[in-house]
Order: structure tokens, then C-alpha cells, then sequence
């Protein structure tokens, strides 16, 4: 794996030099992570003209689940005592990378405050600072297989926590419960913990995107939407199912319900290599919209997953870009309707060329219309 993260590093290198720039400073933690494996938090790590650091507050732990530091990344710990005690690593590096001779160096100006940010200037005021913008979260957008397990592994653990939850009794139960029932499965199947706050919303709230668990319980008759995730050695997958507690479903939820599967469907038959960000959204968009539910709709219809939960891609109606292969994203219209609840449906999925198979589905729990 050393390889890979080299391999990382030497592509973000020749961006910044590319850009006229001697050195770079990466700050926001899921980079670091993606740039020289796990780190301790706090830590940044400075790709410099001599060598690269990872700067941390204190040394790397050693729990399994979080790994440990590329060997090929030299450790600078900020002392206990003395000068650096409680200083700020970001800063600390700066300086480093002036001592290595630098005369410039691209800093993450959408991760830094602006109070950061002039610390870092004021500490090697001769450094000329440029902003590295997204550079790294774009390399990120594209996984390489060993990503795309993680992804998968995380995808079989959340599918089987949200299996055992539908062989229990949840009339009675209320969101909050069954979210904490859901989160403890995700850790006892392996997991590092869930991927984001679970969403469990019943009745009135079911199909609401991002509805936190209340005390409301679970009653007959009621639309049950569900949306957890689950993280695998950093990564993070998302699923997100709807079903009808303890009747069979009336018919105006076997409708809603169908209309949003039909959509759901539309934009991951539309998951290829060279398909445009926007024409996903509006695959899946256009079911819902000739129905009625313009009004309804998502800001947007499935993003980008990897070391977090939203990444790039933004499978949105005004997005620029086209999709490439090896892209996990999320696919996941819902309709909420006030008062009356609603249904989401949410996969996620790699994208593949054709001749590879397709979109490969990593969630796979079923999406019938399930009456438990």
C-alpha cells in the first residue's frame, strides 16, 4: 500500500509544481488520510521540497481499525514542552517548509480559517501562499480497487444490519430506538462505526432527506424510511430503503412508492463512463417531475461516497462534468409529502463501463415494497 499513497503524493506533487508552487500544505483530514493513510487527528501533512511530513500533535495509536501512517511519511510530533506546546500543526509546518527552502507554498483555503491562515503566513512570512483548491479531492474521485472494497465490505455490513432490524418487532418502537439499535449492529458486523447519523423516520416524517430521529413510534399502517451507512477502514457507503409497517400497503403508498422506484431506476441505468453529472439527475428527476413532484424533489439526486460521505461528484441539475469509471455514488430520489410522509430509495453503486457489466450495485438489500 506504500506504493499507492507515493503514488498519491507524486500526483498531487506535479499539480503543484505544475502551478509554479515549491511546496503544498494539506490540512483537511480526509486528504491527509488519502495522502499518507491513517494520521492521528489534528495532523496535516506538508509535501515538501526535501522531504514530506506528516506533522502531528502526538504519536500515531495503535487500534486496528485505524491503521497506521505510510512508513514512507517521516512523523514530526509537536513537543510537550517548549515552544510548540500547544501550537497549531498547520503553523508548525509552514515553518518546516520554509526551513526546507521554500519560497511558496498552496495551503487549503476552504479548510483554513481565516485566523489559521494568517498564522500560517505570519509564522514564515517570506513563503508566497497560493490556494491549492480542490486539487485533492479530485484526485479522490476516481477509487482504485482497494477503495472499492472497503466500499463494498462497508456496503455488506450495512445491508446486514438492516436485514436483522426488518426480522424484528417495531411497532411500538420509537425513530430514536431503532437508529441506536441500527448503529450498534453496524459496529458488532465490523464495522468502524456508521457512515453518518442514522435516519429512521416513520408516519408524517418517512421520506424526509436527513430526518433525525425523534421520539415518535412506529404504528401500523405508517410509511418507515431508513437511511444509514456504514464506515470500513475509512470509508463510507450510504443506503437508504422505505417500507409499509404491518398492513398491506394502501394504494396510494404502492403508487408513491412505484414512482419513486421508477426513478431510482432511471438514474442508475444512466450510471456509464462519459455520462454528464446533470443528464443522472435528470434521468431520475424527470419520473418524479411528469408526475407532479417537481416541487418535492431533492436539491439533487445522488453524490460522490469514499473517506466521506458527500464527496464530488454532485449528481445535480446544474452540475459540470461527466462521469468516469471506478466513480462510487450514491442514487437516492425520494418524495416527502407534508403531513403524509413519503419514500426514499438510496444505492449505492460503482460506475462501469458496459463491457465490465454496468453499474456495480454495492447495497443490495431489496427494494420490493416490503409490509413488516
Amino acid at each position: 500500500m506504500s506504493e499507492v499513497y507515493a503514488n498519491r503524493r507524486s500526483r498531487l506533487r506535479d499539480h503543484v509544481n505544475a502551478a509554479g508552487t515549491a511546496a503544498a500544505l494539506v490540512t483537511r483530514p480526509a486528504n491527509v488520510r488519502y495522502l499518507a493513510a491513517a494520521a492521528p487527528q489534528g495532523s496535516v501533512l506538508l509535501l515538501g521540497r526535501q522531504e514530506d511530513l506528516l506533522v502531528c500533535a502526538g504519536p500515531p495509536d495503535d487500534r486496528p481499525h485505524e491503521g497506521r501512517p505510510d512508513e514512507h511519511v517521516r512523523l514530526h510530533i509537536l513537543p510537550v514542552n517548549g515552544p510548540g506546546n500547544g501550537g497549531d500543526a498547520a503553523v508548525t509546518a509552514a515553518g518546516l517548509a520554509a526551513a526546507q527552502g521554500a519560497d511558496s507554498l498552496a495551503v487549503e483555503e476552504h479548510h483554513l480559517t481565516v485566523a489559521r491562515h494568517r498564522a500560517v503566513a505570519s509564522v514564515a512570512p517570506k513563503l508566497r501562499l497560493s490556494d491549492l483548491g480542490g486539487a485533492v479531492e479530485q484526485l479522490r474521485v476516481v477509487k482504485d480497487e482497494e477503495e472499492i472494497s472497503c466500499l463494498r465490505i462497508g456496503a455488506e455490513i450495512a445491508d446486514q444490519a438492516l436485514g436483522e432490524l426488518l426480522e424484528s418487532i417495531l411497532v411500538g418502537r420509537t425513530e430514536r430506538h431503532l437508529a441506536l439499535e441500527l448503529e450498534r449492529r453496524l459496529v458488532d458486523h465490523g464495522a468502524d462505526g456508521p457512515a453518518f447519523p442514522t435516519s429512521v423516520a416513520t408516519g408524517p416524517h418517512a421520506g424526509r432527506r436527513g430526518h433525525r430521529p425523534t421520539d415518535r413510534r412506529v404504528e401500523e399502517g405508517d410509511f418507515l424510511s431508513v437511511c444509514l451507512g456504514a464506515t470500513y477502514r475509512g470509508y463510507r457507503c450510504e443506503i437508504g430503503r422505505t417500507f409499509v409497517i404491518g398492513t398491506s400497503p394502501a394504494d396510494w403508498q404502492i403508487e408513491l412508492y412505484d414512482l419513486v422506484f421508477a426513478a431510482q431506476r432511471a438514474g442508475r441505468e444512466f450510471l456509464a463512463p462519459g455520462a454528464a453529472y446533470r443528464d443522472v439527475d435528470r434521468a431520475a428527476r424527470q419520473v418524479l417531475d411528469s408526475a407532479g413532484y417537481a416541487e418535492a424533489l431533492p436539491p439533487l439526486i445522488g453524490h460522490g461516497v469514499g473517506l466521506e460521505i458527500d464527496e464530488d461528484p454532485q449528481l445535480a441539475p446544474a452540475a459540470m462534468g461527466k462521469l468516469d469509471a471506478c466513480v462510487p455514488v450514491t442514487v437516492e430520489p425520494g418524495v416527502h409529502l407534508p403531513g403524509r410522509g413519503g419514500v426514499r430509495i438510496d444505492d449505492t453503486l460503482v460506475v462501469r463501463p458496459e463491457a465490465d457489466g454496468g453499474p456495480e450495485l454495492l447495497t443490495i438489500t431489496t427494494k420490493e415494497l416490503l409490509a413488516l
